[in-house]
This record gives structure tokens, sequence and C-alpha cells, in this order.
């Protein structure tokens, strides 16, 4: 499970993603995590996408200083399109041929910035995996496992994030590229808003590489082709109690890292408030 150069984890404990919580500083996101009653988070090494950090290049000793307890480090790329799946197929993680060497070296800055940080942990989407006959499969299998050996070099455990590919898919990725230090970052709701199968399935498919896990709730989309709709927790279709019972089962003890992803921050704040008291009912039974 991550290791982080603060206080050691108990089993599932709860936290929040940095990028959630929209903040632009450390001391923001100390004062939110407090008033939220926890002191866990995923950091966001900093993109257009996840956060930019009023510390700039400072971040990594602020953060260390502010007490709290992170348990990993997330990374986009710049130039990632979120507007419709097929704009993220087309521009997300190390997909596109053109841009792999220069999200190779987006990647380096990130590992030096996770190292920085006193982590262990970089997560990140690889980008959409091609099926096992597809022609171009060959060659981004073989970017994937470049990262994956820049990361070993950095003593870095890089995450795949789920959702965009089927769990089977994914499990049959890892094991083609056989790196120890290749994972899994588990995100049910993803699985949902890509419509990529059934999420409590993929947590038994690809419970032994699990490293991480975010939070998150969602409903399919109604129509092909298109988004499914983030919702709060407890009120998507993952089945969260048993998504929990099912992490429990498979033997992962990490952290639970609440994610939201949509509305403005008062919103977001006020349902990830929600996630994590849902989250104690789950643990608590």
């Amino acid at each position: 499970m991550p290791q982080t150069t603060n206080a050691p984890l108990p089993p599932l404990a709860l936290g929040v993603c940095s990028w959630s919580l929209q903040v632009g500083s450390v001391a923001e996101l100390k004062r939110l995590l407090g008033d939220l009653g926890v002191n866990v988070a995923q950091i966001a090494c900093g993109d257009p996408h996840h956060a930019s950090w009023e510390e700039g290049d400072a971040l990594p000793e602020v953060a260390l200083a502010s007490g709290i307890i992170f348990t990993g480090a997330m990374l986009g790329f710049p130039g990632e399109d979120y507007t419709t799946p097929q704009t993220i197929k087309a521009t997300g993680g190390f997909g596109n041929p053109a841009d792999r060497p220069e999200r190779l070296d987006r990647l380096r800055w990130a590992l030096d910035r996770t190292v920085a940080l006193g982590l262990s942990d970089l997560m990140l989407h690889a980008g959409f995996l091609p099926a096992v006959d597809d022609p171009g499969r060959s060659a981004l299998l073989d970017t994937l496992a470049q990262a994956g050996e820049l990361a070993r070099e950095k003593g870095i455990t890089l995450a795949f994030e789920t959702g965009q590919e089927t769990a089977d898919l994914l499990r049959r990725t890892l094991d083609d590229l056989k790196a120890p230090n290749l994972k899994v970052n588990f995100d049910p709701a993803n699985m949902l808003l890509y419509d990529m199968g059934d999420p409590i399935r993929a947590v038994e498919i690809l419970g032994p590489d699990i490293r991480s896990v975010h939070v998150k709730d969602a409903k399919r989309p109604t129509t092909p082709g298109t988004w499914g709709e983030e919702v709060p927790l407890g009120q998507g279709e993952v089945n969260i109690r048993k998504f929990v019972q099912t992490l429990k089962a498979v033997g992962y003890t990490g952290p639970l890292v609440v994610e939201r992803e949509v509305g403005d921050q008062a919103g977001r704040i006020r349902d990830v408030a929600h996630g994590l008291a849902y989250l104690r009912e789950c643990l608590a039974e």
C-alpha cells in the first residue's frame, strides 16, 4: 500500500483528493480538510486539470511542513480534453503517439515532484488501452513499459486509473507488462461514466494490483457515446457499500480517498462531506 514520510495510516483511512476541493494553496487545503474532519489527501502534482498551486516550485517543501498525510500524487497532462468521451480518447494519457515524447518528459517532472513530496506513488490515466488484437497496442505498451522503468528508477509505483477500458483489458495489460511497480488506482465511478463494465467485478479481477482508490459514484450513460453522470456517494450505480465490502474481501487495506469532480467549490465540499459520512457508515457495517 502507498507509503508516505508522514505518520503511518490505519487500514482504509479516509481522505480527499486535493483537486476535488478546488484549492489554490496548501494552507487552504489544510483548512478545508480540518473542516471535513480528515487529515489525509491525495495531492495533485500541479496541472491545468487538477490544480495550480500558489506555492509553485515550493509546493513540496510547504506540503511536507503542513502536517497533512499525503497518500500519493496525481498527474494530469496538459492538452487532455474531457469534453466528451471521444475527445479524451483522442487526447488522454499516452494514447496519441505524437504526444508520447512530450508526456514522458512531463512524467519525469512529476516523478521528481513525487520524490520531493516524500511519496512513493504517482497516479495517472494511461490513455485508452488498445484491444489485444489492435495493431497500435504494441507501441503503447512499449511506452507504458518505458514509463514504468522511469518510475522504477526513482523508486516510484505508477498506478494507472481505471475506467477508460474494461477490467479484463487492464488485467491483460498489466500481465503483459510484467512490471512490479505498475499498479492500479481504482475509480469505480469511471467504469460507469465510460460504460466499461461492472466496478464490483472489476475489483475482483484487479484486486491484487489495486494500489489506491478514488471513491466516487456515478450513473451509466443513457445514450451510447456520451458521458454518464457523476453523483454524490450512494446516489449512483456503483453500490458503494458492496464496493467497500469487496475491497475488504480482496485484501485491500489502503486509503479510501473521496473524489468529486463536478459542481462549484461549495457544492463539492458539501458532497465530499456527505461522501465521508457515507463511507464512515459503510465501514461501521
